[in-house]
């Protein structure tokens, strides 16, 4: 829903994933590092620039998997859709470092689970395939005793190739949509945080923002690889673009990346 830590994350772990020549192994563990400049949510003046370096792990089971951005459960597998029960996340961020929240909460770190129908629309004209991606999950509070902050609605159009050469390539067109109680979250204003300069404002259901992603990736060697990224949100037309929490249209993430594979299965996954 925002840009984050640990989305930056589930981003390389996704591009690792993606970049594995078949047969894909069972299981890979790594590390990865990746650092950038991204908006603290969407409608903010606010750039942050984060830089973290983490371990991965890609589990590609017949029914659990750990990859693409998800850990979850597969629960329906045929060629062209599949439904699993998946769980990503977010880390929070201090309303102090945001002159617009200062005062108010800080948003906690954000875990989301729920149900993700993918599906393949079959090959695009010069190359690649096309997707469709509808994922809807409950999200949670983790900083505040796993309080239930809403539900988003994410769907998502996407492209995505590989060349000869070992580069990857992918673009992507979503829409963020959250209930009430998830748009509150990020940009109601209750009396109580109410200043001169920032009125009341009660949020409301509907979109949140448009994004508009690009990404690329390179096999360097066997366990090296390069990722990149960048990203335009979007809350022209947004339910919430009124707010007095929202301060611009538009605003951009980038972020580079390395991820090593340390080991991997010898066993090679079951599609």
């Amino acid at each position: 829903m925002r840009a984050s830590m640990i989305s930056l994350a589930l981003l390389a772990c996704k591009t690792a994933a993606a970049q594995s020549p078949p047969p894909q192994p069972l299981w890979e563990f790594g590390v990865f590092g990746v650092g950038g400049s991204q908006q603290a949510y969407p409608g903010s003046k606010q750039q942050v620039n984060p830089a973290i370096a983490l371990p991965f792990l890609i589990y590609r089971g017949n029914v659990v998997r750990a990859e693409q951005g998800s850990i979850g459960v597969r629960a329906l597998k045929t060629p062209s859709t599949e439904v699993d029960i998946g769980v990503s996340g977010s880390f929070g961020s201090a309303a102090s470092d945001d002159y617009a929240r200062r005062g108010m909460p800080s948003i906690g770190t954000l875990v989301e689970f729920g149900p993700r129908l993918k599906w393949d629309l079959g090959e695009a004209p010069g190359g690649g395939r096309w997707r469709v991606a509808l994922p809807l999950r409950g999200v949670f509070d983790i900083n505040h005793s796993f309080d239930f902050r809403g539900i988003a609605f994410e769907p998502e159009f996407g492209w995505g190739s590989r060349s000869g050469g070992g580069w990857g390539y992918g673009a992507s067109l979503s829409a963020v949509l959250g209930n009430a109680r998830l748009a509150d979250t990020f940009y109601g204003v209750a009396p109580a945080f109410a200043t001169a300069t920032r009125p009341v404002y009660e949020a409301r259901a509907g979109l949140i923002s448009t994004r508009l992603a690009v990404n690329l990736s390179k096999r360097l060697s066997t366990d090296w690889r390069f990722f990149g990224y960048a990203r335009v949100d979007s809350v022209a037309g947004a339910a919430n673009r009124d707010s007095p929490l929202v301060e611009r249209t538009a605003g951009g993430s980038i972020g580079l990346g390395l991820a090593w594979t340390w080991a991997r299965s010898d066993r090679s996954a079951q599609e």
